[in-house]
């Protein structure tokens, strides 16, 4: 068992988002998955990017945006999940004012920003 708050969680500034690792491997024994919270600020839109072996979840708790996976746009606001499979291209940006928050849970785990494009 692993007891985590957020708020005591420092973030990872990564191009265009903050990521709170909350459990995972290095933190809660989590050895199959990775879950974390990532705010997105207006404006931000990092590009695409792909995993090559991992899973992707995402869930939606505040702010708009939009997500396009495999070439398709497709809009984000709370209550709205996406899964992305390893491989497919896919990436977030920031609509309107507010910043953009959502979950994230990789499987297997995979380091945060590894990924983005050099």
């Amino acid at each position: 068992m692993y007891y985590v708050r957020e708020k005591d969680e420092a973030g990872i500034s990564l191009p265009g988002r903050v990521w709170k690792k909350l459990i995972g491997p290095e933190n809660g024994g989590c050895q199959n998955m990775i879950f974390g919270v990532v705010s997105f600020p207006p404006g931000s839109n990092p590009g695409t990017h792909a995993h090559p072996a991992e899973e992707e979840i995402i869930y939606v708790l505040s702010g708009r945006g939009e997500t396009e996976v495999g070439g398709k746009i497709y809009p984000l606001e709370p209550g709205v999940a996406v899964f992305t499979e390893p491989g497919v291209e896919h990436g977030v940006k920031t609509l309107g004012s507010e910043p953009l928050v959502l979950v994230s849970v990789f499987s297997p785990p995979v380091k945060p920003g590894s990924y983005d494009r050099k």
